[in-house]
């Protein structure tokens, strides 16, 4: 009774582990939680005062587009960033999640490809499946600090049914932040084969050591016809729960065709639209603060994972997560004793396994990602946890 498609649908790495620190909640151990992107530092105050401000006696539906001024304030944030686009190119999506599915759902039909860098963000699988598309790797290694694969690795995929090239940047699971070369080895690609960048920019503000986050949006060749840009405010702001995203576009046959989908599913919540133009109102200061405090939890975290014997591990340009490998011979296996077998003083620690970030069977097994969302004390108290765990487990 249950759908292909359904059941092609694979379960959130980041997520499907759950039952597992329930269960040792349960049994009275406090679990460090690394394995999900959720941070805990607070959501501004401008996002409270203008879910405050808000009135209507009746909560009515908006704009499929979304609404007018939050569009406008998004072109004048994008601005900022050297992304010229108007209001009518900016599309307000329930969340990134949703900006993502329109994307793939406007460029592909069913049976197309979509090349990705390997690991990545692993709801890309789940969206691909859901739209029976399939997702063609290109692998990025531990080795080499996760860095772009070469033009070789991407001609080598590209075939008829190729239709665009999905990935993030800053990299989510890998904290690389790509070079102005790196990604012009993307433009060039897309320009020679006719395909669709979709640029996941999330964490565009999330860089350190002097890095920046260039947007695709910066090649020429691109920006008119070949280029979607998928962004969110859930990470930048601390709003994972306001579910806001942008789908920005300046090729105007992808927006009409996003339009219809958006249609089909209405609009997105209005409250949390206004709540949207306080978080975009939010002062200079508040993000300061906020990369200020990422940047000492990723040093805290890099530091503490480098001491741990065998694994490789390279030191995050962006966005607030690490991956690496582990010396034990299955990470998924590893946690679920981690959480069912393992603690220390009552404690213990859950990260993702990184398999379920490529779509290449086998890949990724011995590999975690880490999100560095907590205070660096406990962050340090929960690394330092999950190195002991590693040497219990492989003397076992």
């Amino acid at each position: 009774m249950i759908s292909k498609r359904a059941q092609n649908v694979p379960a959130s790495p980041i997520r499907r582990l759950v039952p597992y620190a329930d269960a040792a909640k349960a049994k009275g151990i406090h679990v460090y939680h690394l394995n999900i992107g959720q941070p805990d530092i607070k959501t501004p105050k401008q996002w409270h005062e203008y879910i405050q401000k808000f009135k209507t006696e009746v909560v009515a539906y908006t704009h499929s587009q979304g609404i007018k001024p939050l569009r406008e304030k998004f072109a004048e944030y994008y601005q900022k960033w050297n992304i010229n686009v108007e209001p009518d190119e900016i599309m307000v999506t329930n969340g990134g999640s949703e900006a993502i599915l329109f994307a793939l759902g406007v460029v592909c039909d069913p049976g197309d490809e979509v090349i990705v860098i390997e690991p990545f963000y692993a709801n890309y699988a789940g969206f691909a499946a859901y739209l029976n598309v399939k997702l063609v790797p290109v692998t990025a290694k531990p080795e080499n600090g996760y860095r772009m694969p070469t033009m070789d690795d991407f001609e080598k995929v590209i075939s008829p049914k190729t239709k665009a090239i999905l990935f993030s940047n800053p990299s989510n699971p890998t904290g690389v932040v790509y070079t102005k070369e790196e990604l012009e080895l993307i433009a060039n690609i897309a320009k020679k084969f006719n395909l669709v960048v979709i640029s996941d920019e999330v964490y565009r503000e999330f860089t350190f050591d002097n890095t920046k986050a260039i947007s695709m949006f910066e090649f020429e060749e691109l920006r008119e016809n070949n280029l979607i840009i998928v962004d969110s405010l859930s990470k930048r702001y601390s709003a994972c729960g306001a579910r806001i995203g942008t789908f920005v576009t300046k090729n105007k046959d992808f927006y009409a065709a996003a339009l219809k989908l958006a249609q089909a599913r209405l609009c997105p919540p209005e409250i949390t639209q206004y709540g949207a133009i306080g978080l975009l109102n939010t002062d200079e200061e508040y993000m300061k603060n906020a990369m200020n405090e990422y940047r000492l939890r990723r040093d805290v975290a890099y530091d503490e994972i480098s001491k741990i014997p065998g694994i490789i591990a390279h030191k995050p340009q962006g966005a607030f997560y690490l991956s690496a490998k582990l010396p034990v011979d299955d990470s998924e296996e590893f946690i679920k004793w981690m959480l069912s077998e393992f603690n220390v003083d009552g404690k213990t620690t859950m990260v993702a396994p990184l398999s379920g970030f490529y779509a290449t069977k086998g890949l990724g097994k011995s590999e975690i990602r880490i999100a560095y969302v907590i205070e660096s004390e406990k962050l340090k108290d929960a690394i330092n946890i999950m190195a002991k765990a590693i040497e219990a487990y492989n003397n076992r």
